[in-house]
């Protein structure tokens, strides 16, 4: 559902044959060797036909960055998932998509790292959750998928204290 999202947005292309394509209000033209940005779904669909390939962001070494970062800022603080040192809501569907291509030796590595990513990040989100709501602050660290983890926390939280404590008077 999530990845709908990331599909619109436009991604860096070399254009391996000559083409003009219009479809709709989309309009692509470009020539071999050609670099240009295009949107994401286009690519993917031209990349299978041979008519460009997607200059993908090296994936690997942005995992290894937010890992390390988390590391660094220890417990109680989360990092800005980032993709060419940009906040990216879509760090987990790039990282998924750029893990599909792997030989199997190399994805087994890096989901290796990826769940410690993941479980260190989990950790974190569960004590902020449980805690306060979700802040701009904090929704700005975050992936789509974090967030919506984030509020689910949240709620279940409140609702589990409030059987407990009950509303206040």
């Amino acid at each position: 559902m999530h990845s709908i999202g990331n599909s619109l947005k436009d991604v860096k292309v070399e254009f391996k044959k000559e083409l003009k394509l219009d479809v709709s209000d989309i309009s692509i033209e470009g020539k071999q060797g050609e670099i240009l940005n295009i949107p994401g779904w286009a690519a993917n669909v031209l990349e299978s036909e041979k008519y460009v390939e997607i200059q993908d962001v090296d994936m690997l070494v942005e995992l290894k960055q937010a890992v390390e970062k988390e590391k660094m800022l220890g417990q109680f603080d989360l990092s800005t998932l980032q993709v060419q040192h940009q906040a990216d809501p879509y760090f987990y569907i790039k990282m998924k998509s750029y893990m599909n291509g792997l030989p199997e030796k190399d994805y087994d590595k890096v989901e290796s790292m990826l769940n410690t990513l993941l479980r260190t990040r989990q950790t974190k989100i569960i004590r902020l959750a449980d805690t306060s709501k979700l802040t701009a602050d904090i929704s700005q660290k975050l992936s789509i998928e974090e967030c919506e983890f984030y509020n689910n926390l949240h709620d279940n939280s409140s609702k589990f204290s409030k059987t407990i404590i009950g509303n206040k008077k």
